[in-house]
Order: structure tokens, then C-alpha cells, then sequence
């Protein structure tokens, strides 16, 4: 385990559920609770030291939980309270933490508290949500747009003002400048920690605070991001506010004050590693903060190599980075950087699994999932809804392969999942008993870094290596090397031991001074003494 047992994620791997697709236990062909509990073994097994679950709280599911209706208890189609108590008491008793996503920039349009704020403009919680008058021509408040299409702003007639939603209209967002709301969270948050809840996942964490004056956005430029050009702006008003750092040292000081110290990992969807690297503070804020700008980056080793030196050099010092490849939010890996290839995905799994800080798998990952092809009357995400077939997060969210039997291993009920299987010859029960499967590689990588310091928590350091190599020495005896090319290539300077390859024919190699590598191959070497 961590070297530290206060930072325990620091150098560990964890691993994202997305409850709807983990495991269905009660036949309704929707993952729940205790479809997590049932499957614990295998993430035991696969060594993760602990477990992010998307959102379990409830909520009426405009967006499958990240519309939250009640942020102290577990939706019915999930579980509850009792099954969440036994999943973190079970998980701890195998050595693995539990982290729960929380939601804190919006909540439920079906949510107490807005459903008391939309009543009249003196109601007490009016100030918890962001509500404006409309522009001198009865349009919105300004030209924000939302960040799933659209104005950002819907009028309610009762009260002839506009509220704010940074994504669907069903999700108005709250007003952290307003004290009661950051008592209202912390009270929430002191909540999970005293029932074992090891930290959270923040969604959306820099865009909770917003431009007090709700001054205009700037127009995106070609310089600017796809995304940016596609909204049209900048987000430069309603998200990244330099005061949500205050609110994020707030709870940093909340989790400092349990012991262990509870963690918070930010989902810092931002377009530049530098915006993202400015959300741990002076190591005060929270201490993860994912690296979207590396998981945007495309599988070529220049690409990847200038990604993470910019994030080492200037990341602060003793705050750790996070490598992901994957989300519910994000077309998985195996698709969207090796292009369905297994042999590169291969490669990207070892590279997440090999550089310093702490790695996010998301479930499927290790057997190298690819997404799966969504009919638009398949379609249930609010963004595919909207953008078929340009964008939607179904392709990544359809449930687990654990065998390839009628079911999937998902569930052993008549229902059909809530979304399609993909391509079951591609499950965990196959490739557990495969030497040379993916997810024995995983598990494999996984052990090795825990067995050997310099790979768990060593330095990194970028080797010279042909273009399409991404080599790297971590620690004093640890080197990477990963060919993503399409020739054979070779490292030179190198002596000592291949412990682990994504040919696993080559486990135990002696390199005398030449690592070679055919096409799409990676390899961790312990050299000599």
C-alpha cells in the first residue's frame, strides 16, 4: 500500500464505477449498490486502492444522476443508505476506499431547495440559485450558453426572472457567493465523511463560482478550443472565477480535519494544462485535479511527451498529478486513442499504469472495452439526444463485459440493460484465466508498481528515444519504453531486465545496451545495478 498512509492515493491506482453499467444484482437491468458489493473480489484482485462512484444520490435522472435531488441519501434504483454503509465497510475490510461523487454547481430542478427558490423573489432560498432579470429586450440576462447547447438561462414565469443552468434546464445552478449555500456543502460534505466516505470526486469543480456582475463573454476565436469555437465564447465569466479557490481550501480544511485526511479530486475540465495545474493552489486546494488536457492528447509520442513534462515542470512542488485515458464523459481509450487496435491500447494502458502520480481507470478499461455503437433510438444521454450522431456519452457508459454468456455477467434478469451490450467476447471471465489477456497485463503493471518503489513513486524523467518512442526513466532503475509507431524502433543505453511487456512473450529479457521494440509495443525494463 501507500508509503504513506495518510496519502494514500498518491502513488495508487483508482478506479471510476459508473454504477447504472457496474453490476445489476436485482435483475431490473440497472446496475446498483450491490452489484458494486458483489464485484468487489475483482477489484481486490485487480489491486486498486480505491473506487470513485459516480453519482448514487437522488435524483430523478435528466442527467443520470448529476441532477441531484438529495445530497444525503442513495437513489431507490441504486440502493440504500444501509447498502452504501455496507459497501464502504465491506470495500475497507479489503483495503479499498470509497469516494463519492458530489455536485455542487447545480443541483435538481426537482430539488427542495429550488423548488422553494422559484416560488416568490423574497423566498429565503431565492439568493441559493442564480436568478437575474431579464435584458432590456425580455431576452436572457446575458450571452452565456450552455455548456450541453443552447442559453444558459430559461425564464420562469412565475416570478418573470431568469435562472441560471450551465447545463440542462433541469440542473439551475447555485450561488456560491451566497454563505448559506458553502454551510449548507460543508454541512453535506463533514455528512459523507462521518459515515467512512473516503473523499470525493468534484463535478464541474471550476465552474462553481460565477461572475458576480454576470458580465458577457468574449467571442471564441480560431486560437481558441473546439469547444470554445462551437459555444461561440469564451467561458470566460462562468467558469475558472479565481474565487472558487476559496471554496476549494475551504474543504481542503475540512478534509485535513479527519484523520486519515479525507481527499478531494477535481474535475477540472479545462482546455490547458497550466488551468489545470492552477487548482491545487499552493498545495492548499484539492489534491487531485484531472488532467484533461493529456486525455484530449492524441496517442503520438511527441504529443504526449510535451503533455507530461509541462505537467511535471510546472505542477507545485509535492502535489501529484493524475493520468486518466478514460470517463463517463470520455470515449474510452481503447477507441478514441488506439483507434480500436489491441496491441496500442495495450501500449496506452502500460503508460497510465507507468507514469508518476496517481492513475483513475474507469470499469472496462482493463479488459480494453471499446465503445459501443449507439442507434439514435438507442439514445438516452441529453447530449446525444441533442447532437446524434455528432456527440453523446452513451458509447462509453453501456455496462460492463464481465463473461460472454446471454447477460453479459451484468445482470441475470429478463430486463434488458438500460443501455446495449457491446461486444461480449470481450469480458473479464475470459480474460481473467489468460496469461497474455489485457487484464492479466493490468493486474500485472498494477502488482509491479506496488512491488517496486521507483515505479510506484519514483521521478520522471523523459529518456531521448527515436520520434515515435515515448521513453522515460522513473526513478533511479525503472525505464519505459513505448513504440507507438508503426516500424520497429529501438532504445539505446539500455541494460538490464524486461519485468514486464505488453508482448509478454519478452517478461524477463535480458537487454544488453539495445531495447528494440516492434510497432505498438511497450515494455518496463529494471535495470542493472
Amino acid at each position: 500500500m501507500a508509503d504513506d498512509p495518510n496519502a494514500w492515493w498518491r502513488e495508487g491506482v483508482l478506479y471510476q464505477v459508473y454504477p447504472r453499467s457496474f453490476m445489476d444484482a436485482d435483475g431490473d437491468g440497472v446496475g446498483d449498490l450491490r452489484g458494486v458489493i458483489d464485484r468487489l473480489e475483482h477489484l481486490q484482485w485487480l489491486g486498486v486502492r480505491g473506487i470513485w462512484l459516480s453519482p448514487v444520490t437522488v435524483s430523478p435522472n435528466a442527467d443520470f444522476g448529476y441532477d441531484c435531488a438529495n445530497y444525503r441519501d442513495v437513489d431507490p434504483s441504486l440502493g440504500t443508505l444501509s447498502d452504501l454503509d455496507e459497501l464502504i465497510a465491506d470495500a475497507t475490510r479489503r483495503g479499498i476506499r470509497i469516494l463519492l461523487d458530489i455536485v455542487p454547481n447545480h443541483t435538481s430542478i426537482d430539488h427542495a431547495w429550488f423548488k422553494e427558490s422559484r416560488t416568490s423573489r423574497d423566498n429565503p432560498k431565492r439568493d441559493w440559485f442564480v436568478w437575474a432579470d431579464p435584458s432590456a429586450d425580455g431576452g436572457p440576462p446575458n450571452n452565456w450558453v450552455s455548456t450541453f447547447g443552447g442559453p444558459a438561462w430559461t425564464l420562469d414565469a412565475t416570478t418573470g426572472q431568469y435562472y441560471l443552468h450551465n447545463f440542462l434546464p433541469e440542473q439551475p445552478d447555485l450561488n456560491w457567493w451566497n454563505e448559506e449555500v458553502r454551510d449548507a456543502f460543508d454541512d453535506i460534505i463533514r455528512y459523507w465523511f462521518d459515515r467512512g466516505v473516503a473523499g470525493f470526486r468534484v463535478d464541474v469543480a471550476h465552474m462553481m463560482v460565477k461572475d458576480a456582475e454576470l458580465r458577457d463573454n468574449p467571442p471564441a476565436t480560431s486560437e481558441d478550443s473546439f469547444m470554445d469555437q462551437m459555444r461561440g465564447q469564451l467561458p470566460l465569466y462562468n467558469s475558472c472565477r479565481p474565487e472558487v479557490h476559496d471554496v476549494h481550501r475551504r474543504w481542503r480544511t475540512i478534509a485535513e480535519s479527519y484523520s486519515p485526511p479525507r481527499l478531494f479530486v477535481g474535475e477540472t475540465f479545462v482546455g490547458k494544462v497550466e488551468d489545470v495545474l492552477a487548482f491545487y493552489g499552493d498545495g492548499d486546494a484539492f489534491q487531485l485535479n484531472f488532467n484533461i488536457p493529456f486525455a484530449e492528447c492524441p496517442l503520438e509520442a511527441t504529443a504526449l511527451r510535451t503533455t507530461i513534462e509541462l505537467t511535471e515542470s510546472i505542477i507545485p512542488v509535492g502535489c501529484t498529478p493524475v493520468w486518466t485515458g478514460s470517463n463517463h464523459d470520455l470515449s474510452r481509450f481503447p477507441t478514441r486513442w488506439a483507434g480500436g487496435d489491441p496491441l496500442l491500447a495495450r501500449c496506452a494502458l502500460m503508460m497510465l499504469l507507468t507514469l508518476r502520480g496517481t492513475c483513475f481507470l474507469y470499469e472496462g478499461d482493463e479488459i480494453g472495452m471499446v465503445d459501443t455503437e449507439i442507434t439514435r433510438e438507442q439514445v438516452l444521454d441529453p447530449v446525444g439526444i441533442k447532437f446524434f450522431p455528432y456527440a453523446g456519452r452513451d458509447p462509453e457508459r453501456t455496462p460492463m463485459q464481465w463473461s460472454g454468456e446471454p447477460g453479459g455477467g451484468f445482470t441475470a434478469g429478463a430486463a434488458e440493460p438500460w443501455l446495449p451490450f457491446g461486444d461480449l467476447s470481450c469480458n473479464v471471465a475470459d480474460q481473467r484465466h489468460e496469461s497474455d489477456s489485457m487484464l492479466s497485463l493490468c493486474r500485472d503493471v498494477i502488482s509491479l508498481r506496488e512491488a517496486l518503489p521507483d515505479l510506484r513513486a519514483g521521478a520522471y524523467v523523459s529518456l531521448d528515444s527515436p520520434t515515435d518512442v515515448l521513453a522515460y526513466r522513473r526513478g533511479e532503475r525503472i525505464v519505459v519504453a513505448i513504440n507507438l509507431g508503426t516500424e520497429p524502433e529501438a532504445v539505446e543505453g539500455i541494460r538490464g531486465e524486461i519485468r514486464c511487456c505488453t508482448d509478454r512473450s519478452r517478461d524477463g529479457e535480458k537487454i544488453e545496451g539495445v531495447l528494440s521494440l516492434a510497432p505498438s509495443t511497450a515494455a518496463i525494463v529494471l535495470l542493472a545495478r
